[in-house]
C-alpha cells in the first residue's frame, strides 16, 4: 500500500516553524533557547508575513522564510547559523546554517531568504 500524509499534516508542522517571533544570527549551533537568545550576534523580529507555506518538491510542502537585509551586529563573532525562536514560549524552534561571516559590533549582515521543506512519507 502507498503511504500518504495530508498537506494539512505537513503544513501543521511547518506552521510550528512559522510561529517563531524572532530570527537570530549566532556563532555555532545553539542547542537551547537560552543559547540562541543570549548568543545572538544580530536579530530581527519576524511576523506571520515573513513566512509562506507553498508546494514543495514532489509531494512535499515548503515554508518560505523571508530574508533580512541590513541587520546590524550587536556583538562580535563569526555568524554561521540562523535560528528561529519563540520568545514568549522560550522555544528554540529551528536552526539552519549560513555562510560564515566575521562580524564586529555595528557590522551589517544580510540573511538571504531560505526554505524549510518536509517531504511526503516514504
Amino acid at each position: 500500500m502507498a503511504k500518504f500524509a495530508s498537506n494539512d499534516v505537513l503544513d501543521a508542522a511547518l506552521g510550528v516553524v512559522a510561529s517563531a517571533d524572532r530570527l537570530v544570527v549566532v556563532a555555532g549551533q545553539p542547542a537551547t533557547y537560552a543559547a540562541a537568545a543570549t548568543g545572538a550576534l544580530a536579530q530581527a523580529v519576524v511576523t506571520p508575513a515573513d513566512f509562506a507555506i507553498t508546494a514543495g518538491s514532489g509531494a512535499g510542502r515548503r515554508l518560505q522564510v523571508a530574508g533580512r537585509p541590513g541587520l546590524v551586529a550587536q556583538a562580535p563573532g563569526t555568524a554561521d547559523h540562523v535560528a528561529l525562536i519563540d520568545t514568549a514560549g522560550q522555544r528554540l524552534i529551528y536552526v539552519t546554517t549560513c555562510p560564515a561571516q566575521p562580524l564586529l559590533v555595528g557590522s551589517a549582515i544580510n540573511v538571504a531568504p531560505w526554505q524549510v521543506e518536509i517531504g511526503a512519507p516514504l
